[in-house]
């Protein structure tokens, strides 16, 4: 009971490292297409202005899911950072860049340097969602075995069903921080901006959903057993992924944003939760569970009980900060519809 009960507030962390980081990497990515130095200069800004007070705050959700995994389930911290040491390396390194480049493009005067750390900061937030997708591939297709480095480190994370997780884990981040856009350009009066947003939503959505369903045939091939969860047991929660990206894409093409943002994080939300239940009761596939791995009683005790406390002060600090830098103030305008 303690071990699933410390695993749904693990993968709960997961979920919304994707929602609010996932939105990040992916505004990197609309920050890299936006076009020349003039034309893309609006589009920069409004990245530059929604990202600059809550993209290190996201990072909070990442350190607690290391730290839960390292503290709730050992053998599988150990297992999955020795085999799958060179894609989160990249991964780090690409967060560590992107950050560094995402403050001194700000700083910098020079047209030659804004250029040079916007690029950086660009790809490295292309690059970091797509290796941190490849892990979730290799797990999910059983090539992390029990042990310390008793995988292979370079097949186990260059597969199909790896790859197919970097180009998912990017094309939903590009969504999500679309559709988040869409209603950031809204409430600083900008109308055009956000018609340039919604069509990206559309584009990167629709996306999503063509390689979602080549996807299942990648996975029938490559992961069965991960195939054959996710359509008997965690059906249902794939369906609902299904039905909220349908509804995102509607939505957003009425220009209704704010709940598009909700029924694209449904969406999002869904298709990792059913992956947690197709896999379930398995830590690593094909026989490594739960069970077997998690941590004494005492010491699953104790990370939940700190983690209760420590939530009466993140939360509450994490809403205050999303609500000062994302309510409504004296220039925005009631998101109700479209923009008149």
């Amino acid at each position: 009971m303690l071990a699933d009960a410390t695993l749904a507030v693990m993968w709960t962390g997961l979920t919304c490292y994707a929602l609010f980081g996932g939105a990040d990497f992916g505004a990197g990515l609309w920050d890299l297409l936006a076009g020349n130095a003039r034309r893309g200069a609006p589009q920069r800004h409004l990245i530059e202005h929604t990202l600059g007070p809550v993209w290190e705050a996201n990072h909070v959700w990442l350190i607690f899911v290391v730290v839960l995994l390292w503290g709730g389930f050992s053998p599988v911290f150990a297992a999955v950072l020795s085999t799958l040491y060179l894609p989160l390396t990249l991964a780090a390194l690409g967060i560590i860049a992107r950050g560094a480049a995402f403050a001194f493009r700000k700083a910098s005067s020079g047209t030659a340097l804004r250029r040079l750390f916007g690029a950086c900061f660009a790809v490295s937030s292309v690059v970091t969602p797509f290796f941190l997708g490849t892990v979730a591939g290799a797990v999910a297709s059983g090539r992390v075995p029990p042990g310390l480095a008793a995988g292979d480190t370079v097949t186990s994370w260059i597969n199909p069903t790896s790859a197919l997780g970097g180009v998912l884990a990017v094309l939903a981040c590009a969504h999500l921080a679309a559709v988040y856009l869409c209603a950031d350009s809204v409430r600083e009066g900008d109308d055009a901006l956000a018609d340039a947003f919604r069509r990206r939503a559309l584009v990167s959505g629709a996306a999503c959903g063509v390689v979602a369903l080549a996807g299942a045939a990648v996975l029938h091939a490559d992961a069965p057993r991960l195939f054959d969860g996710l359509t008997h047991r965690a059906l249902p929660l794939v369906l609902l992924s299904a039905a909220g990206g349908i509804a995102g894409l509607v939505l957003a093409g009425r220009r209704r944003y704010v709940p598009a943002r909700l029924a694209a994080a449904l969406a999002v939300a869904a298709v990792l939760w059913s992956w947690g239940a197709a896999q379930y009761p398995l830590m690593l596939v094909p026989d490594t569970t739960v069970q077997e791995t998690a941590s004494q009683s005492t010491v699953l005790t104790a990370c939940l009980a700190s983690l209760g406390v420590g939530a009466v002060l993140l939360i509450p600090s994490l809403w205050w900060l999303y609500h000062l830098f994302q309510g409504r103030d004296g220039r925005s305008r009631t998101e109700s519809g479209p923009a008149s």
